[in-house]
């Protein structure tokens, strides 16, 4: 059996500001999307803890594992040695596998919303100009991969940091929408937390594949998306 070296401790600066950029008090306005899981309760694919479940582990594998995930690895490196081009074809591939206009507006506020941020929080690094000049609009995940490169923690924290404020955002979402109680949302944050640092290495995994081995393809996320646009009712903007 293998085992994996053991890390050296993380700083606790470095901590500190990676549990920051995971947190949803963060202003990025990530606890306003619910990412198709409203539409999904609407039309009765989600109806309880247990569904919901299914969902988000879903969701996490195929999204974060094969997509997300891997980008923000491949952003994490090129903002390392800043690599000007690079970031801009990762920001490009980002934009262009965005399946709905809310999904693609998700990406680009947050990512706005990020970036002035590293603007206060990083008045003279060049890499905030270069994130900020991305055309049409710096993304979340690019952006995330700036302020985590600037922690000086590692790739896997990193990434698991950015999966962490996904899963929690995404259960707050679920006890709003479907709706839960707060036991059953920590019940389902604790399921997410165990599969996320496998989700993680698979991304890492990925991500050394290169730009063939991320596969951003969800077509009912995509369809559940675009429904919502037009749902009647909504507490969510995607």
């Amino acid at each position: 059996m293998r085992h994996r070296p053991a890390a050296a401790p993380l700083p606790a600066a470095a901590l500190l500001q990676l549990m920051w950029l995971a947190s949803p008090a963060l202003p990025v306005g990530g606890f306003s999307y619910s990412e198709g899981l409203e539409t999904a309760v609407d039309q009765g694919h989600v109806a309880n803890e247990a569904d919901a479940g299914r969902w988000l582990h879903d969701q996490l594998a195929l999204v974060l594992g094969r997509a997300d995930g891997p980008l923000l690895a491949s952003a994490w490196r090129a903002w390392q040695r800043h690599d000007a081009a690079r970031i801009g074809e990762l920001n490009d591939w980002f934009v262009r596998t965005r399946e709905s206009s809310e999904l693609r507006q998700q990406a680009e506020q947050m990512g706005r919303s990020l970036t002035d941020w590293l603007r206060q929080r990083h008045p003279g690094d060049a890499r905030v100009a270069t994130l900020a000049a991305l055309a049409p609009a710096p993304t979340w995940p690019l952006a995330f991969a700036l302020a985590a490169a600037a922690t000086g923690a590692p790739l896997r924290e990193a990434l698991l940091a950015f999966g962490f404020g996904w899963c929690e955002n995404m259960v707050q979402a679920a006890i709003k929408a479907v709706p839960l109680g707060q036991s059953a949302g920590q019940r389902l944050l604790g399921h997410l937390a165990q599969t996320l640092p496998g989700t993680v290495d698979q991304a890492i995994a990925t991500a050394r594949l290169g730009d063939a081995g991320r596969f951003g393809f969800t077509p009912m996320l995509a369809i559940l998306s675009a429904r919502h646009e037009a749902q009647y009712s909504r507490l969510f903007r995607s």
